[in-house]
C-alpha cells in the first residue's frame, strides 16, 4: 500500500467511535464528520507547495504564503458532500466539482449522470471526497473521469476505506494518493465494510 495514508489522531479515533456508534444520532454523524473531515483536510495538505510573497503588517513588510496550486474539491454524489463543509473549513478558497456516478443496466460499467468541474482542473490539485472506500467501483470510475479532463497529482479522501477498495485504487491508479482516517478488515457479502459505519450518506441526510 505504497500510496495508502492512515490520518492517526486521537481527535480522530474519538470521532471515528462516534460514527461508528449505532446510538449516535443524525446530529451527533454529521458533527463527527465534519470534524473527522476537517483534520483529514490539515494532514493532507501538510505537504503541499508554497509560494511566498510580501505582506505589509501594521509595523512593517514580511514574507507571507500561498498555495502553489488551486485545490479542486470534487465529493461523489451523494455522500460525498458529507465531508465538503470540513474541507472548505480549512481550503475556504477552494472550486468545488461535483460528480454523480451510476451503473450503466446494460453494460454493468460505472457512468456519470452529473459531472462539473473547473474548466481549468488540469491546472488544479484535484481532491476527491467519499467518505467509504469499499469496492473501489466508485471511486476508480471517479478518478479514470477526472483524469479525462487532464486532471493530474489526483488525491482520493475518504473515512473508512476497505483493503479490497483500496487495492482496486492501486491497480488501476497507482498515481492517486489514497488517505483515510481507518483501514477496516473486509467486505461483507453485500459490499459493506466492516466493521464500517453503515451508509454514511443515509446516516448523514436521515434517509435510513
Amino acid at each position: 500500500m505504497k500510496n495508502f495514508f492512515v490520518v492517526n489522531h486521537p481527535l480522530v479515533k474519538r470521532d471515528l467511535t462516534i460514527l461508528r456508534d449505532k446510538n449516535s444520532n443524525q446530529e451527533q454523524f454529521r458533527n463527527a464528520l465534519r470534524r473527522v473531515s476537517l483534520a483529514m483536510a490539515i494532514e493532507i495538505s501538510r505537504d503541499f507547495s508554497l509560494i511566498d510573497f510580501s505582506i505589509d503588517t501594521p509595523l512593517e513588510t514580511t514574507i507571507g504564503y500561498k498555495l502553489h496550486k488551486e485545490i479542486c474539491l470534487i465529493p461523489i454524489l451523494r455522500a460525498g458532500l458529507s465531508m465538503l463543509d470540513g474541507f472548505l473549513t480549512v481550503l475556504p478558497d477552494a472550486s468545488v466539482g461535483h460528480i454523480g456516478i451510476q451503473r450503466n443496466e446494460t453494460t454493468l460499467q460505472p457512468e456519470d449522470y452529473y459531472f462539473k468541474t473547473p474548466r481549468n482542473i488540469g491546472n488544479m490539485r484535484p481532491i476527491i471526497l467519499d467518505p467509504m472506500l469499499a469496492t473501489g467501483g466508485s471511486a476508480s470510475a471517479a478518478v479514470s473521469f477526472v483524469k479525462q479532463k487532464g486532471a493530474k497529482d489526483i488525491i482520493l479522501a475518504c473515512v473508512i476505506a476497505a483493503p479490497e477498495g483500496v487495492k482496486k485504487l492501486e491497480e488501476e491508479h497507482r498515481d492517486v494518493k489514497i488517505f483515510a482516517a481507518a483501514l477496516d478488515r473486509q467486505l461483507n457479502d453485500k459490499g459493506y465494510i466492516l466493521p464500517g459505519l453503515g451508509d454514511a450518506g443515509d446516516r448523514t441526510f436521515g434517509t435510513l
